[in-house]
């Protein structure tokens, strides 16, 4: 039997980068959906068009162990917190505020999965991880400073739904979500220690799929699914296979080979996508400080990652 395939260093940085890339795209085109299906139906949705997609990867491995009760566990926490509760958060959270402003908030994700990496896994966090960390934070601290975002240029653009009032609510759903996305990354390293990306991806998305069942056929009761143009049924589609299927196999992929304190310094690339589709998509604008702030969090994954001293010397060998 082949033992089970574990990536290079290189190319589970590289894993790691576009899966958290695809989940800041769908993190904002995720914002028109929202504002045609109800969150819960939408999650649903979700959940089944990944399953179907997903039903080959559910057949156990013949090297595969049998699920002991804590990795059972573990797979509804990872699939409780980081599929149904963040998709809850993100999805609501967006839809109060802009894609832009998601994307601030969403930069404290490197800063949560280190300590939850710290505290959980007892991971041994290098100072060139910390820093790196430090540098998603001090951006938005910069980002705090800036006193509104710019108005879109294009009446095209998409509104937020929210008033004065309701802002601080979207900002508590995504801080909500950033807790869920950390504890997502710290039990994802657990679980990769026994079950291979594809399993992982499978089994969680199945919880999210019983999770979201009830509410989903209630809502989709009464909902006119005739009304909803083709457009939207393709970008669901994509949202669905995204989130589901490429993004949770490409982050378990490079789960397998770096600790999950350095990868949580490459979710500072969620914001950064989800503020650039923003820009490019929905007519949103970013202001001087902001675009500082995502250049400070992109120096943040160089630090992280960039060979240490020790490396260098023994490649040079």
């Amino acid at each position: 039997m082949p033992p089970p395939f574990t990536p290079s260093r290189p190319l589970a940085y590289a894993c790691l980068a576009l899966s958290m890339a695809l989940v800041g795209s769908y993190v904002a085109l995720s914002k028109p959906l929202a504002a045609i299906f109800p969150v819960l139906l939408l999650a649903w949705l979700r959940f089944g068009i990944g399953g179907v997609a997903m039903l080959h990867w559910l057949k156990k491995p013949p090297d595969e162990p049998p699920l002991t009760p804590r990795t059972r566990r573990l797979l509804f926490l990872e699939s409780f917190l980081g599929n149904f509760l963040f998709t809850l958060c993100m999805i609501t959270g967006v839809k109060l505020t802009t894609a832009v402003s998601a994307g601030v908030i969403l930069a404290a994700i490197p800063a949560a999965v280190a300590v939850l990496s710290w505290l959980f896994l007892r991971e041994r966090v290098a100072a060139r991880v910390w820093a790196g960390v430090a540098c998603a934070v001090l951006g938005i601290a910069l980002v705090a400073l800036s006193k509104q975002e710019l108005p879109a240029p294009s009446p095209s653009a998409l509104a937020p739904s929210n008033t004065a009032h309701l802002a601080w609510l979207g900002n508590l759903l995504l801080i909500g979500a950033v807790l869920c996305e950390a504890s997502y990354a710290v039990i994802g390293k657990s679980l990769t220690a026994s079950l291979s990306p594809r399993r992982i991806s499978a089994l969680i998305n199945g919880w999210g799929f019983v999770l979201s069942t009830p509410f989903g056929l209630w809502l989709a009761w009464r909902f006119d699914f005739g009304a909803v143009p083709a457009s939207m049924w393709v970008l669901l589609v994509f949202y669905a296979l995204a989130a589901c299927m490429w993004t949770v196999w490409l982050w378990m992929t490079g789960l397998k080979s770096v600790p999950a304190a350095q990868a949580g310094v490459f979710t500072v690339l969620l914001p950064i996508s989800a503020a650039a589709v923003g820009v490019l998509v929905l007519g949103e604008r970013l202001s001087t400080l902001q675009l500082l702030a995502y250049g400070v969090a992109l120096t943040g994954v160089l630090l992280a990652t960039l060979p240490s001293r020790a490396a260098w010397r023994v490649g040079r060998r």
